[in-house]
């Protein structure tokens, strides 16, 4: 007889899966006890109504606030007006000769520091000293033809003195004769004799007299007229001094502090000519901004406002500066051919102004003509100042 054991699966009972009644059923450790149905919900559902309300909080909130913090940024904005259309400029100064000649010596260098009054090249002088002595001996020659013309003054004065005198003695010989032909002691032959020699007499007055009137004349009218004030003395004196700085431009100097450039354009051994521009001398310490703005921002702009002045060169630099002046007209008034708006296909295009911005003197040393800059200016006006 065979007996067979049945063997309990896994989590059943023995003896067929029949658990005693009276029996109780262990207690695992791991198993957690019963919770009810409606407290589980409530507990699942409340993290989900909590993340609900905090989303839509930050969907309300989020856009108050972006609206609120740009409202402000707007209303407090708008007080500096910038450009990036800006460039420094300095004063250049185009270096020509006065007068004409051969280049003898050069002495300056490409962008050369110089002060004013610095020889920057020198022309053969030689024609120029020769011209000046000439002018000396003019000099000389027009005092002594004045000198000339007073002697001549004096002999016409001291001429018509003796003739005055003469013209006496021949009157009163006249007179004489007239007297002893009513006496009848003088022939008629002898009375024409004596009316002859009195009217040449007076004939030699008359001469005489206009011999100093000419001398006085040549002597511009003034017998008493100092040398250096006659007439052709005073042009023989603008002759040399003419000849005299003529000599004193064949040293061309430079007119003012600054930096020497083009100077590759002189050589020594060139002739130039008079009003030719040899070389150019930019001064390095007189710098300003030239800033084009929009039309549209110089509603509230003007002179003496305070500006920040960004170099692209220099980075890390900030220079301070004023609003010096605001442009007569914009740059299109300028320019060679203005546009000309009366079309029917015109279009309307932002015009820009110049405005001349002065900068420190102490910054504007390192500046170079032409250089990028980004300018703010302070209007010192807000969005929100211009509504009330």
């Amino acid at each position: 007889m065979n007996i067979r054991a049945k063997v309990a699966a896994p989590g059943e009972a023995p003896n067929g899966g029949e658990e005693p009644a009276s029996a109780e059923a262990p207690q695992k450790d791991n198993v957690a006890p019963l919770v009810p149905k409606k407290a589980q919900e409530t507990e699942e559902t409340a993290p989900k109504r909590r993340g609900r309300g905090r989303r839509l909080f930050l969907l309300v909130s989020l856009p108050l606030i972006v609206l609120v913090v740009g409202s402000y940024v707007w209303l407090t904005g708008g007080r500096y007006v910038e450009t990036d259309n800006a460039y420094v400029q300095q004063t250049t100064v185009a270096i020509s000769a006065d007068v004409e000649g051969k280049i003898t010596d050069v002495m300056v260098d490409e962008n050369q520091t110089v002060k004013a009054g610095d020889v920057l090249f020198q022309i053969d002088d030689e024609p120029y000293k020769i011209a000046l002595n000439s002018a000396d001996a003019a000099l000389a020659q027009a005092r002594l033809e004045v000198q000339q013309l007073r002697a001549a003054y004096r002999t016409a004065v001291a001429k018509l003195k003796a003739a005055r005198s003469t013209a006496e003695v021949r009157h009163r010989a006249l007179d004489r004769s007239q007297d002893l032909a009513k006496k009848g002691y003088a022939t008629p032959a002898d009375l024409d004799q004596a009316q002859l020699a009195a009217t040449q007499a007076d004939n030699d007055v008359a001469l005489a007299k206009q011999d100093v009137d000419s001398a006085t004349a040549a002597l511009d009218g003034d017998p008493d007229l100092p040398t250096d004030r006659h007439p052709s003395v005073l042009a023989a004196l603008a002759n040399k001094a003419k000849a005299a700085l003529d000599l004193k431009h064949t040293t061309v100097r430079a007119p003012a502090a600054g930096i020497v450039s083009q100077v590759d354009k002189l050589n020594e051994g060139q002739y130039v000519t008079a009003g030719t521009a040899m070389l150019s001398v930019v001064e390095a310490g007189n710098a300003w901004i030239q800033a084009n703005f929009k039309e549209t921002q110089l509603t509230h702009m003007t002179p003496g406002q305070t500006v920040e002045v960004g170099i692209d060169t220099y980075p890390d630099l900030k220079l301070e500066g004023t609003v010096g002046s605001i442009g007569a007209a914009t740059g299109s008034e300028f320019s060679l051919i203005p546009a000309q708006n009366a079309t029917g296909n015109w279009v309307k295009v932002v015009q820009r102004i110049p405005v001349r911005i002065k900068v420190d003197t102490d910054g504007s040393r390192i500046l170079r003509s032409g250089m990028s800059a980004n300018i703010s200016v302070d209007t010192g006006k807000t969005r929100l100042d211009r509504m009330f």
